[in-house]
C-alpha cells in the first residue's frame, strides 16, 4: 500500500438511505453537462432502476457522455426493452465479468462491488447503496439501512480515475453491440482522456470545503488490502471511541486483533451488526467471533429494525469512512471495493449523530451469555478452529484461481433477457422527495432469537 494521497479542500455530505441518496444522484444527473460515470453492483428493473433509466436517457439525449458499469453477478438480468432504451439514447452500458450463459449465479467471487457516481468531474457519490427499491423505507420490513456520501472538491478526481481504470479495460462498443452502439470513448492507459469538460480531467480541481479526504480501493493487483489497512491504522491510533456499523462481519485475524487491542487499552469500541439480516448466514458468521471480541471489552449491538446494509465507521472525533466494503472475506480478500476516508470533525459528528440513535434505541446490546461461549460444542474446540480459520483465510482466498474479468457491452452478454422477471413497476417519482423524519426508525426492538437467548 502506497502512502494515501490525501486531498484537502473537500465538501462532504452524508446521505442516509434511498430517500436522501437517490434524489441527490438523480438531480446531479439532470444537471450534468458533459460526463456521467456510474458503477454499481446491483441495478434492478424496479421503480428505482426505472427512475435512474429515465434521467440517464434524458442526459444522453442532450449530448452528455454516459457510461454505466454494472456487475454481472449482482445484476444478472435486464430486459431487452430496458437495455435498448438506454443504448438507443446513447448510454454506454457495460457489464463487469458477465455471467456464463448456462447459469447467471455461477461466478460469485471477485465481483465489482463498488457504488460510485461521478458527474462532470465535479460532483461524486460513494457508499453502499445500490439502485434497487429495497433501499427505500416503503419497501417494508426488508428495507435496508444504509449510507452514502456526496463529495465535491479535489477528491472527486480520484473517484473519476478509479472508474476510468475499469472503463480502460472495456471491450469497444462496436456496431454488433447494439443498434446504436458507438466507439469506446474512454482511452487506453497509454492515451490521454479527451477533455471536453475542462474540469473532468483536472487532478486538482478547485476546493469546495475544508475536509481532508482520500479514496481508498481494494482490487486483486496492487491494492489487495488497502481498505483493511486503513481500518487497522485508525484503530491503532484511536484514543477514546470507535463505532463500526457493518452489514457482513467476519474479519480476518489482523483486523480482529486491532479491535481487541483498542478495547483492551481503554478505547470504547462499539460494533453495530446485523440483528435482522437479509442473508441468513450473515448473522451466524458474525456470532462466531462475538466471544473473542466481547471478552476483550468490545461492545456489540445488533440492529433490529430491519436489515442493516451499512459499511461505515468513525474513530474519535475526526476520522470516518463510508463506502462499499464489508468486513468479511468477500470484501476484504476478493471483491473490487471503494471507500472514502475522511478526516473532518464536522463529518465525523454528522455520522455519529446518525449512529448513536441506532445504538441507543434500535439495537440490542449483547452480553457475554448471549454468545456461543457457554455451548458445549464451542468449549470442545470450535472457538480454536474459528480462530485459525480467521487467521489464514485471506491467504487461502487469494490463492483462488483468477481468470480474466472482461468489461463488455451489455448487448454482448447473457444479462439481456427477453422480459424482466420482476413485477411490472413504474418509475419512482423522486422529485420533491425529502428525508423521512425518523428514517432510522424510532422504536427500540429486542431481537434476540430463541437460539441466541438460550
Amino acid at each position: 500500500m502506497k502512502r494515501p494521497d490525501w486531498r484537502a479542500g473537500n465538501r462532504l455530505e452524508l446521505l442516509e438511505n434511498g430517500e436522501e441518496f437517490f434524489p441527490a444522484v438523480f438531480a446531479a444527473i439532470e444537471a450534468a453537462k458533459h460526463e456521467i460515470l456510474i458503477e454499481t453492483f446491483i441495478l434492478f428493473e424496479d421503480k428505482v432502476g426505472l427512475a435512474l433509466r429515465e434521467v440517464l436517457i434524458a442526459a444522453a439525449r442532450r449530448g452528455v457522455r454516459v457510461d454505466m458499469t454494472v456487475d454481472g453477478f449482482g445484476s444478472p438480468e435486464l430486459s431487452l426493452d430496458f437495455v435498448s432504451g438506454l443504448t438507443d439514447a446513447g448510454v454506454r452500458l457495460h457489464v463487469f465479468d458477465p455471467p456464463p450463459k448456462l447459469s447467471r449465479r455461477l461466478k460469485p467471487f471477485r465481483r465489482l462491488h463498488r457504488k460510485i457516481v461521478v458527474v462532470d468531474g465535479e460532483t461524486g457519490f460513494i457508499g453502499g447503496i445500490n439502485y434497487s427499491a429495497d433501499h427505500l423505507l416503503d419497501f417494508g420490513p426488508e428495507a435496508k439501512q444504509d449510507y452514502a456520501v456526496r463529495v465535491q472538491g479535489p477528491v472527486v478526481a480520484q473517484l473519476r480515475r478509479v472508474t476510468g481504470e475499469i472503463l480502460a479495460t472495456a471491450t469497444p462498443q462496436t456496431p454488433s453491440a447494439g443498434p446504436t452502439a458507438q466507439r469506446r470513448w474512454w482511452p487506453s492507459r497509454a492515451q490521454e482522456p479527451r477533455k471536453s469538460n475542462p474540469s473532468a480531467g483536472d487532478e486538482h480541481p478547485s476546493t469546495a470545503g475544508e475536509a481532508k479526504a482520500v479514496i481508498v480501493t481494494r482490487d486483486n493487483h496492487r491494492h489487495r488490502d488497502d481498505i483493511e489497512r486503513m481500518y487497522r491504522l485508525a484503530l491503532h491510533a484511536s484514543q477514546h471511541e470507535v463505532i463500526i456499523a457493518n452489514a457482513y462481519f467476519f474479519p480476518g485475524f489482523l483486523l480482529l486483533r486491532s479491535m481487541q487491542r483498542a478495547a483492551r487499552r481503554g478505547v470504547k469500541v462499539h460494533l453495530i451488526l446485523q440483528g435482522q439480516p437479509d442473508i441468513a448466514w450473515a448473522r451466524w458468521a458474525a456470532q462466531l467471533v462475538y466471544d473473542q471480541l466481547m471478552r476483550a471489552g468490545v461492545h456489540i449491538h445488533e440492529y433490529c429494525e430491519r436489515p442493516i446494509h451499512a459499511k461505515v465507521a468513525l474513530v474519535d472525533d475526526h476520522w470516518a469512512t463510508v463506502g462499499s466494503s464489508n468486513l468479511d472475506p468477500l470484501s476484504l480478500s476478493l471483491n473490487l471495493e471503494a471507500n472514502v476516508i475522511v478526516e473532518d470533525r464536522a463529518f465525523n459528528r454528522a455520522l455519529r449523530d446518525k449512529l448513536l440513535p441506532l445504538m441507543k434505541s434500535q439495537c440490542k446490546l449483547l452480553k457475554l451469555e448471549h454468545t456461543n461461549a457457554h455451548r458445549w460444542w464451542w468449549r470442545l474446540g470450535m472457538g480454536a478452529f474459528v480462530f485459525h480459520v480467521m487467521r489464514h483465510f485471506p491467504r487461502w482466498l487469494a490463492r483462488l484461481p483468477r481468470q480474466a474479468q472482461p468489461v463488455m457491452p451489455v448487448a454482448q452478454t447473457p444479462v439481456v433477457v427477453s422480459a424482466s422477471q420482476l413485477p411490472a413497476a413504474e418509475a419512482w417519482q423522486w422529485q420533491g422527495v425529502s428525508a423521512i423524519p425518523g428514517a432510522s426508525g424510532a422504536s427500540g426492538t429486542a431481537c434476540l432469537s430463541k437460539e441466541t437467548a438460550e
